[in-house]
């Protein structure tokens, strides 16, 4: 292995990826010479690459790959025959996945706090960040979503702390497991666990057993926050190789939300602590899971060393994410959200968030299938039920289906059926314009368009809102 002294010029395989970007532009402001390819080359990621100065070359060809190359970090979206990855194994370059350059490039000699969960890591690591930052902490972090403080999701540390996004996913094409593993953690948030990235993990089993690597290898010196309400969790939480807490809404919860209330756009709740009273806290974003979140992001800043009006000063001054509930423009009286949820529980507490923050306003859900697992069958049962606190519900069509067997498919049809035969009012209509014209022809004042996507949904908040 060359060490970090030595390298100079470092090359990213599929650079354009949300988390590969962000590195890209962690190593560039660290002083190297960064370069890299990708087929996927569109904004955001490719805007931000470009104007940081950050050389994108489109497609992966091996007269890419120079010799002046020291260091190659490859995404896990390119296969072992890729023409780039070839070159560079014939080369003799070095070569290392995403969450391994994480490691090597910024993990050292810090304090690594890792959020991991089937939901909310995005929203919970973009809290912790913002928290540690405006009390003058310094922390490193790479998110998984746009921060709107930041304007980025980014930032290296000048502190003892970096915040990772403990994702579940695979970490590259020679390394099939999770990539949490590789994050060192000195402490941990675990949100819960559900089965997802079904073409990876065969069942929850499988998962959870991925979750009980990751909290064997906190730091002994260190701690683990469990969501106490998260029955998928107790039985790993076993394996935990440091002290384990709870928190929830549960009186039997080490740390208990109690008094929860929202008011005036603010989500207020009292912390608790074995019976004692620790503060009471509000924070401008919707939903009681959102209150979860912060809760851990409260408990693990105060276990940090933060003070409680350091961690209410967080809270009051963060501005929320994009694509998490993110109101996109309120259009003749019409509100349209955008939010990044693909799974039924997220659908379902992201539904119940918005339904607390517009009580007696008419909620349309509208739904794209696109991510590789909500495009699949396993979700087809658990799907209608996530719908029930919408008005109205629209399904479209499934991004990119052919790449799932027939056999293995969603069935839109068939949910939009069960909602509707549950006393539901659902549509299935795949076709964009389509589903633009009926939003557009039915919408009415004060109605709430709550758009749930893990993509780009072919532009349709754009469409939405310069035709209301």
């Amino acid at each position: 292995m060359v060490s970090n002294e030595k390298i100079k010029s470092i090359y990213l395989i599929a650079i354009c990826g949300t988390g590969m970007a962000s590195l890209a532009g962690l190593l560039q402001k660290s002083g190297y010479r960064v370069t890299g390819s990708d087929t996927n080359i569109y904004p955001p990621m490719s805007t931000l690459l470009k104007s940081s100065g950050i050389d994108i070359k489109p497609g992966y060809q091996r007269k890419n790959i120079s010799d002046d190359i020291d260091q190659v970090i490859i995404g896990n979206a390119v296969s072992k025959d890729n023409q780039e990855v070839l070159a560079v194994q014939e080369k003799n370059i070095p070569y290392i996945s995403f969450p391994e350059a994480i490691k090597k490039f910024y993990l050292e000699n810090q304090k690594s706090l890792v959020i991991a969960g089937t939901h909310g890591k995005t929203t919970t690591t973009a809290l912790l960040s913002w928290v540690l930052h405006s009390a003058k902490r310094k922390p490193g972090f790479m998110v998984g979503g746009w921060m709107k403080n930041f304007d980025g999701n980014h930032a290296i540390s000048e502190g003892e702390f970096f915040v990772s996004e403990g994702d579940e996913y695979d970490t590259a094409f020679f390394d099939k497991g999770p990539k949490f593993l590789h994050y060192s953690p000195f402490a941990s948030i675990l949100t819960g666990i559900e089965f997802d990235h079904a073409d990876i993990y065969r069942d929850l089993e499988h998962i959870k057993d991925s979750f009980r690597k990751f909290v064997n290898i906190i730091h002994p010196g260190g701690f683990l926050l469990a969501a106490f309400s998260d029955k998928n969790a107790k039985d790993i939480l076993t394996n935990a190789s440091c002290q384990v807490e709870t928190y929830g809404f549960s009186s039997s919860a080490d740390w208990v939300i109690d008094n929860y209330k929202f008011v005036d756009g603010k989500g207020c709740f009292t912390l608790i602590h074995h019976g004692v009273k620790v503060s009471s806290f509000h924070l401008s974003m919707i939903g009681r899971h959102n209150i979860e979140n912060a809760t851990s992001v409260a408990v693990m800043s105060l276990k940090l060393g933060l003070t409680t009006q350091e961690i209410q000063k967080g809270f009051q001054t963060f501005k929320g994410i994009k694509r998490r509930q993110e109101v996109l423009g309120v259009k003749s009286g019409v509100t349209v959200i955008d939010d990044f949820a693909h799974h039924p529980t997220a659908i379902r507490l992201t539904l119940e968030a918005v339904q607390e923050a517009y009580p007696e306003q008419r909620i349309w859900a509208i739904f794209e299938p696109r991510s590789a697992t909500c495009k699949r069958k396993v979700f087809e049962d658990q799907l209608p039920k996530s719908f029930v606190p919408a008005n109205k519900v629209i399904i479209a069509g499934l991004f990119a289906p052919d790449k799932i067997d027939l056999k293995d498919r969603l069935n839109p049809e068939l949910v939009v059926e069960r909602i509707n035969s549950d006393g539901g009012d659902a549509y299935f209509i795949p076709d964009i314009e389509a589903l633009v014209n009926k939003l557009i022809t039915e919408c009415r004042p004060k109605d709430v368009l709550l758009i749930m996507s893990s993509g780009g949904f072919s532009g349709i908040h754009q469409k939405l809102i310069n035709r209301l």
